[in-house]
């Protein structure tokens, strides 16, 4: 199996509390792997870790070298993105401003501006407010706007935490069908979701985090159908 992403044993602390312990898993090239667990799991943790956002124990390897004490816009310009939670738009800028920022990292014009168009393709609404500030977009909006400006850095890893937080039923579902169309493509995704059906239902694996450590992993249909993950994510 090619792996673009892989954690050995990874710990993260806060202090004396400790956020993730000993977790161990990977990402293929071109898959959507999904993390799952309740509020405090440790999933956001895991990704600002892999992101070089947090300090960690254990060993990251991306595209099989360690992440250890690389900067992180080196790590941009390797390929990995991270759309956090809260989508972290720049509220005093332009929707086009805030996808030019995404790929701040880049110089090629002309693919800057096809994956300008690609996003556009994606997200007509982002088309259509290309100069209103982010500050005056929905949440929804504003979401895609996230997602779009992630894109523009045209990652071969993508790390999304949370995409659906707060949205409507609506805008979830093209937010994660976006998210299924980019892995078509070739992009690989690690997605931390609340929501766990939509998760399970888009993801090839998953990985279960309770209070910091891997409770149970596997292909996600085989994930849907466990009867831990049924009472606990899925409702019964």
């Amino acid at each position: 199996m090619d792996k673009i992403l892989e954690l050995k044993s990874v710990d993260v602390s806060y202090g004396a509390i400790r956020a993730v312990e000993g977790l161990s898993l990977c990402v293929p090239r071109g898959k959507t792997v999904c993390l799952i667990g309740a509020n405090g799991a440790g999933k956001s943790s895991t990704l600002r870790a892999i992101s070089g956002l947090e300090p960690f124990k254990g060993a990251i390897l991306f595209k099989g070298a360690p992440t250890a004490g690389v900067p992180v816009h080196h790590l941009v310009r390797r390929g990995m993105v991270h759309c956090p939670e809260g989508r972290g738009v720049l509220a005093g800028l332009s929707v086009g401003e805030n996808l030019d920022l995404g790929a701040y990292t880049r110089d090629d014009t002309a693919g800057i501006r096809r994956d300008r168009d690609h996003v556009f393709g994606l997200f007509p609404r982002l088309a259509e407010r290309v100069k209103q500030k982010a500050e005056t977009l929905s949440g929804g909006e504003q979401q895609m706007l996230a997602l779009g400006r992630a894109l523009m850095a045209r990652p071969d890893l993508l790390l999304l935490d949370e995409p659906s937080l707060g949205l409507a039923p609506q805008v979830t579902e093209l937010i994660l069908e976006t998210v299924q169309r980019v892995c078509s493509e070739g992009m690989s995704v690690l997605l931390v979701e609340q929501n766990a059906a939509a998760a399970l239902e888009i993801s090839h694996y998953a990985y279960v985090l309770e209070t910091g450590r891997l409770a149970l992993e596997g292909p996600s249909d085989q994930v849907a159908r466990d009867e831990r993950v049924r009472l606990a994510y899925l409702g019964g």
